[in-house]
């Protein structure tokens, strides 16, 4: 027994283990979730930005893209008027669009004042516009040929000859047999400055011969060709920021890109990334207080700690359902210890008598009627007493397993009560016993199950009762679809933290009662029968003044 119990014990500080383990699993867990969760923002902070850029940047990669090129479908027939519908758009859909500067051109092989000469083909301009938004009407001619007021200045003109001078370059060498490549398109009808954009639209195919002609051969004078020509002046201040993550990115602004904070404060991370094209010069400023990103690592940290939480209950569902079947083990043990014992006391005991009786019987060469009598009655009761330790061992596995029927039979309480009353008035005469029945005469059901809870529980009250106090009273009472029986005495009482472990299966209450060897199956006998029966059975107890059990069984009649 002994070395059964410290097995015991071994395995429950196996699962105090296990749960000290998985503890310690969980803190562990829960800190490099939260680490990898930390890095993972810190991360995301760093590389999300070029989203934001992305986004940001799409409606000028619109405009550049799309935008732009449009005017070519104009192949240079543009007016003045014309230009400002088409700037008109712009400026409704663009706002980072802050001036435009429209160059109405001709290309001839006669001379064009203001323009510039290759060999005999001159490209000069006819007049030059500006537009922007709030602008006075007087401001938006810059220069205009045959007025006598306007001037092609310096400042006007430097934008017009740069791409002019590229373009007769491209004419002087161009090989007009094939189509423009992307690569000629871009580096001769574009040009990137910082918060500039000039675009000349792209003549047709025919019209470069025609522009290489002229330069290369002497023909009578020919027509003005028209050639259009914008520069787009580009404020990077006004790009609208999106923002697409904005539970990363507290504050993000355009700055210089040669702007550095002057703020010391340790509690800021920041991050940029340089714009590109005409906003070279300036860069997306990406700052987050460390408690603004604190918030979105506990967001996503709350799930992954919910879900190791989880894991921890289930695993400490598991150790506490371990540990409670250990528990139930080692009372089972305990109490199938106990009932071998007392099972063994309880055979033991007649069997001893049976033999000294029997030992007398033998060696004795004569008896008289009276010492015959006398181990006959000794023979007889306690063969009674196996028989029925026998009955109710058998009885109680043959309930469990449903393995007997209930044969019902009409009842007359009064009969039944009495013929127990009087069958255990002879055992014991000291014992006290009375019933009273109410508002009942019959009922259906098995005597003999029916007698076996009586007497289970008269012989309860005969056993845990003191001499002076061996009183039992039964009563029987129909409520409604319902008999109920009651069985009080005036025994020893029950403890309450034994209650409701009374009716379990080889438990016994410890007391001077029991000490003499008990099985502990009468309650649990009797609870099974009753249930077996479709009723119910429960105990109210004061320890010292006695016990109540209260049975209620269904009424058919």
């Amino acid at each position: 027994m002994k070395e059964y119990q410290q097995t015991y014990r071994k395995n429950f500080s196996l699962v105090i283990i296990f749960l000290i383990l998985i503890t310690a699993a969980l803190g562990g867990a829960l800190f490099l979730a939260y680490k990898l969760t930390s890095k993972y923002v810190e991360n995301e902070f760093a590389s999300q930005k070029i989203e934001v850029l992305e986004e940001t940047i799409k409606p000028y990669n619109d405009f550049f893209q799309n935008k732009i090129p449009e005017i070519s479908f104009y192949q240079g027939f543009l007016d003045s008027a014309q230009a400002a519908k088409y700037i008109d758009k712009i400026f409704t859909k663009f706002n980072f669009v802050d001036r435009v500067v429209f160059y109405d051109a001709a290309i001839s092989n006669q001379t064009i004042p203001d323009g510039i000469r290759v060999n005999n083909f001159s490209l000069g301009p006819k007049a030059v516009y500006q537009f922007a938004r709030n602008l006075d009407q007087d401001s938006i001619v810059l220069f205009k040929k045959n007025q006598t007021s306007s001037t092609f200045v310096l400042k006007t003109g430097d934008e017009f000859n740069k791409m002019a001078i590229k373009f007769s370059g491209f004419i002087e060498s161009a090989d007009t047999t094939r189509a423009l490549s992307d690569s000629d398109r871009f580096n001769v009808f574009y040009s990137i400055m910082s918060q500039r954009i000039t675009y000349m639209n792209i003549p047709r195919r025919e019209e470069l011969k025609i522009y290489k002609d002229l330069m290369k051969t002497q023909q009578k004078f020919s027509p003005f060709y028209e050639l259009d020509m914008f520069s787009f002046y580009l404020n990077p201040l006004k790009l609208k920021i999106k923002n697409t993550r904005p539970e990363l990115y507290q504050s993000i602004t355009i700055k210089q890109l040669v702007y550095e904070s002057l703020e010391n404060n340790s509690d800021i991370i920041s991050n940029d990334l340089p714009l590109s094209g005409p906003f070279s010069d300036y860069k997306l400023y990406f700052s987050s207080s460390k408690s603004f990103l604190q918030k979105e690592i506990n967001t996503r940290f709350m799930p992954i700690a919910g879900g190791l939480f989880i894991s921890y209950f289930i695993l400490v569902l598991i150790a506490y359902l371990i540990f409670r079947n250990l528990n139930i083990n080692s009372k089972l043990f305990k109490l199938q210890y106990d009932f071998i014992n007392n099972l063994t006391h309880e055979f033991k005991t007649p069997v001893s008598v049976i033999k000294i009786a029997g030992n007398n019987i033998r060696s004795a060469s004569t008896l008289s009627d009276k010492e015959r009598l006398h181990y006959g009655k000794i023979l007889d009761e306690e063969a009674d007493k196996l028989n029925d330790l026998m009955n109710k061992l058998l009885s109680f596995t043959q309930i469990e397993n449903k393995a007997i029927k209930i044969n019902p039979e009409n009842i007359n309480l009064e009969i039944f009560c009495q013929n127990l009353i009087d069958s255990y008035q002879l055992k014991y005469p000291i014992f006290d016993i009375s019933c009273a029945i109410e508002g009942v005469e019959y009922f259906k059901s098995d005597p003999v199950l029916l007698g076996s809870i009586f007497q289970n529980l008269i012989d309860n009250a005969y056993k845990y009762s003191r001499p002076e106090n061996k009183i039992l009273k039964i009563s029987i009472v129909k409520v409604k679809k319902q008999l109920v029986l009651k069985f009080s005495d005036h025994g020893i009482g029950i403890p309450a933290k034994d209650i409701n472990n009374i009716f379990k299966k080889f438990f016994r209450v410890q007391n001077e009662y029991n000490q003499q060897g008990s099985v502990g199956l009468g309650l649990a006998f009797c609870k099974e029968l009753v249930k077996f029966m479709s009723g119910s059975i429960a105990v109210v107890s004061v320890v010292g003044k006695g016990s109540e059990f209260t049975i209620e069984l269904p009424y058919d009649i």
